[in-house]
């Protein structure tokens, strides 16, 4: 078909299993949050930033100045979590995790360091907690790390049911401008508009 001022409609096809891409899977929810923050900063809401993972490069080629590439590198200490940042006097750190699952999150997909990081922040009145979005539900949950860790304590599943996220989380709805507007959910908890 042939749209109006020569613009042709381009065909897409998919080509065998081979050529699937699995780069940015699980990029999604990132990319939204980091939007959100960015918003924040631009409409002075709140300062949250996305932590750098800590790296030490072994290897460099310097062809010219503006091409530097990094051959070699390695983590140097466990990253802990993936934002940290400013509200309203209140320090918040959190996590973000996505799940293809429909019915639960499963504790593999976050390290023992990163839930010991959320619970000493939660320990010290830092806010705390998960981001967790049910990619095939479209269901993104904010989970408290107090009720991260109560889960921990009294179960010996291996993954976290939806159900609990109903029961004990909060649903980030879907939103334009913030994307994921977690900061709505502080709110509450905080008792600010």
């Amino acid at each position: 078909m042939n749209y109006p001022n020569g613009i042709k409609k381009e065909v897409v096809t998919r080509k065998s299993k081979d050529t699937i891409s699995y780069q940015n899977r699980g990029m999604s929810l990132e990319n939204d949050i980091n939007t959100s923050n960015e918003y924040y900063r631009e409409i002075d809401k709140a300062y949250v930033y996305k932590k750098p993972t800590p790296i030490k490069v072994t290897k460099v080629d310097y062809p010219s100045r503006d091409k530097t590439v990094i051959r070699e590198a390695f983590y140097t200490v466990p990253s802990t979590t993936d934002y940290n940042g400013l509200y309203k006097g209140y320090y918040i750190d959190f996590e973000a995790k996505e799940t293809i699952s429909k019915t639960s999150f499963s504790l593999s997909n976050i390290h023992a360091h990163q839930i010991k990081h959320l619970e000493n922040i939660d320990r010290h009145q830092g806010i705390a907690f998960l981001i967790v979005r049910f990619t095939k539900l479209n269901e993104t949950y904010l989970l408290l790390a107090k009720d991260l860790t109560n889960f921990l304590n009294t179960n010996d599943r291996k993954s976290i049911p939806l159900s609990y996220f109903k029961e004990y989380g909060y649903l980030i709805k879907d939103n334009y401008n913030p994307r994921v507007d977690y900061l709505k959910i502080i709110d509450q908890l905080i008792g600010g508009n």
